[in-house]
This record gives structure tokens, sequence and C-alpha cells, in this order.
């Protein structure tokens, strides 16, 4: 007896195009710093711990 394979198949909704995710969970544990950045320019810098 040969066993039948199933397909599954979901579709995703289109992500945002004017956002970014960080997983943080991703990360190992310590302190970070994220630094956003415009034509070489830092506009905006924030820390964290994991």
């Amino acid at each position: 007896m040969n066993k039948k394979s199933k397909q599954l198949k979901g579709k995703l909704p289109p992500m945002p195009s004017h956002e970014i995710y960080l997983n943080v969970n991703a990360l190992q544990e310590g302190e970070y710093e994220l630094r956003i950045i415009d034509k070489n320019k830092v506009i905006k810098k924030t820390t964290f711990k994991k």
C-alpha cells in the first residue's frame, strides 16, 4: 500500500511596504543599540536589553 502525500497550501496577505520588523526573540541575551540612518546620518538612536 502506497501512502498518498497531502499537499497543504496557504496564502499570506501582502506585507506592508513601509514597515520594518525586528524579531528580538532571535537575538542573544545582552544590550543592543538600534540606529536608524537616513542619507548617512543617524536620525534615531535607541538602546534595549534582551
